[in-house]
Formats: C-alpha cells, structure tokens, sequence
C-alpha cells in the first residue's frame, strides 16, 4: 500500500452550498417594506400612486361620460323615453368596460408590485 502524502488526499464535498444570510448590503424591497425604512416606504407609495393615477384616469372618463348629460336632457325636455334609453342601455356598457379596464390595470399594477418585492 502505497503511502499517500495529506496534501494529495481528495475530498469529495456533495450537497448544495449553505447560506445563512444574504450578502451584507442587500436588502431584498420585501424586507424594506417589512421594517418600513424609507426604501420600503419609497416602494409602498409608488404602489400607491400608480392605483391613483389609474382611478383618477377612470374618474376623468366618467366626467366626460356622464357630466355632459344634464345639458343634454335639459336641452330636450321632451325627450323622456330618450333620457331613459341614453341612460339604460347607451350608458351600461361603456360604465362595464371602463370598470373592467380599471380593473385589470390595478391588477397589472398589483402584479408588478409583487414581482419588484419577490425579486422575480
């Protein structure tokens, strides 16, 4: 048997490599906006803004949808089985469609909200 030197001896490591915790000067958002530093309050409100920019969007196409409609039945003030029309049937659809864009779009905002925090 011949006699091997302890430098020459191999050793076999198997196994995925252990880390306890991440490397020091990263800070995952999820962890900002856990200890609500200015960071995580940074992200929180962009968040934030994003839904108001969309309600805002939606509350200004409402205005136009539906401000102008006074006018239009004081200016016609015969018009009754025409006010009801405008306001059962050509109102309904575009009320659904706005408030179905309005919700996927906070739903978007949402879901890229949860893919900037999970570092996916």
């Amino acid at each position: 048997m011949p006699n091997q030197d302890p430098a020459e001896r191999r050793v076999v490591v198997t196994g995925p490599p252990r880390r306890t915790r991440p490397a020091s000067g990263y800070y995952r958002p999820r962890t900002e906006i856990d200890e609500q530093t200015t960071l995580g309050h940074t992200y929180v409100r962009s968040l934030m803004r994003t839904q108001l920019r969309a309600a805002l969007a939606v509350f200004a196409v409402l205005g136009l949808l539906i401000g102008p409609l006074p006018l239009v039945f004081a200016a016609m003030p015969d018009a009754h089985r025409l006010e009801w029309g405008i306001l059962g049937f050509c109102l309904y659809a575009p009320l659904v469609l706005l408030a179905l864009w309005y919700i996927r779009r906070a739903e978007r905002n949402e879901r890229d909200f949860v893919r900037l925090v999970e570092d996916r």
